[in-house]
């Protein structure tokens, strides 16, 4: 069976792992879902990820979930652009999330990367989530 939002499926198992207090979650691969992973671990949101090969030449992401004194460190986990409405923004527009504390990940002709980064490249594209 397909999935409609494969990015917004991996988002919910990291706040369902999070909120069951589990050390960490197993996901279908992809490249942008990658993507999105390396922007959160250069945030500091999660420890690390790797590629588990399994069965039928399919890939799954394994991905360490990071805490703090048994606090998960993301508290918020939104899903922004989705496929039935895809959002998207000019460099200048990009949304702060949570007065700037928090982080937009944004889908761009350069690649994933955070809102300040994109800000910084004056490069628009698309919001895939923010993160708090």
């Amino acid at each position: 069976m397909s999935m409609s939002d494969p990015l917004g499926d991996m988002l919910a198992r990291i706040k369902n792992g999070q909120h069951a207090k589990k050390k960490a979650i197993r996901c279908p691969a992809s490249k942008p879902k990658a993507g999105v992973l390396e922007v959160l671990i250069r945030e500091g949101y999660i420890r690390a990820y790797k590629s588990v090969d399994i069965e039928n030449n399919r890939s799954e992401f394994e991905i360490e979930l990071k805490y703090d004194e048994e606090t998960p460190v993301i508290q918020m986990l939104k899903r922004v652009s989705k496929p039935g409405c895809r959002v998207y923004s000019a460099a200048t527009d990009i949304p702060k999330t949570n007065n700037g504390l928090g982080i937009t990940v944004v889908s761009t002709s350069k690649g994933v990367m955070a809102d300040y980064e994109a800000r910084q490249n004056n490069i628009g594209g698309e919001i895939l989530c923010q993160v708090f």
